[in-house]
């Protein structure tokens, strides 16, 4: 699956999910520009990708701001020369019982985690399509698929992105660009550390793998999209979650 001379661009990437995907796209030989709000640790990601031989370069972007989304994508391009993947990670929470759903914390994770997609690939498609060769790859979650109580917000969101996907793979496909899915169930990151080892484990008894996913496991899956060896699929929704969901 080697990605030796394309460059990709992730979203999200200072931690959690978005960073392993940067990691492991640089392992398969891709150079990759991380995008998130924290320079801080995006600086470190890039050394941290450096050290270990690879390339990689930091943007610092809030998705929800579409100049800033703009003038990002534009600052990869310009030094990278392109942007053949594309990793729509970024994403956030605000949970809360939709009867008391404040209209701003659906707007917010709205605006962040769907919005935000679209605006990216807006501003990529230029340099797919002048190559002929794209690889979008959106993460969207299994609350998108069954919904979640308290996660109205979130769980429209997800399921967005898999409409999103759908049309975008219809769209670029005589281009030779494919546009899929990725769609974790329970992943160990920080967004899920704080639930206590109580939850975790009750958690578990409900995947038929019994046991919470990691992050590599979700971006193992993004560097098989993105490669040549995901040539013929599009359109897609990879489910990564040890069979919490299943059909």
């Amino acid at each position: 699956m080697s990605l030796s001379g394309r460059v990709a661009f992730v979203t999200g990437a200072s931690q959690g999910i978005g960073r392993a995907c940067a990691m492991k796209l640089t392992t398969q030989g891709a150079a990759v520009a991380v995008a998130a709000r924290n320079e801080e640790k995006l600086n470190e990601l890039v050394n941290e990708i450096a050290s270990a031989g690879g390339k990689a370069a930091a943007f610092a972007l809030d998705v929800s701001d579409e100049e800033q989304v703009k003038s990002a994508i534009k600052a990869a391009i310009a030094q990278f020369g392109k942007v053949d993947i594309l990793v729509n990670n970024a994403g956030i929470t605000r949970d809360q019982l939709v009867m008391r759903m404040k209209r701003a914390d659906w707007d917010a994770v709205l605006q962040t985690n769907l919005t935000s997609a679209y605006l990216c690939i807006q501003q990529v498609s230029s340099s797919m399509l002048k190559q002929r060769w794209g690889r979008i790859i959106n993460i969207t979650s299994v609350f998108g698929q069954m919904g979640q109580a308290g996660q109205a917000n979130y769980s429209a969101s997800k399921a967005g992105l898999i409409g999103l996907t759908m049309a975008i793979a219809r769209e670029l496909g005589s281009r030779n660009i494919t546009c899929n899915a990725v769609a974790p169930g329970f992943i160990e990151t920080a967004m899920t550390e704080v639930l206590g080892d109580e939850f975790k484990q009750n958690a578990a008894k409900q995947i038929p793998l019994g046991r919470v996913g990691s992050v590599d496991d979700v971006a193992n899956a993004v560097a098989f999209l993105a490669s040549d060896d995901a040539s013929y699929i599009t359109g897609h929704v990879l489910n990564v979650n040890g069979g919490m969901l299943m059909g």
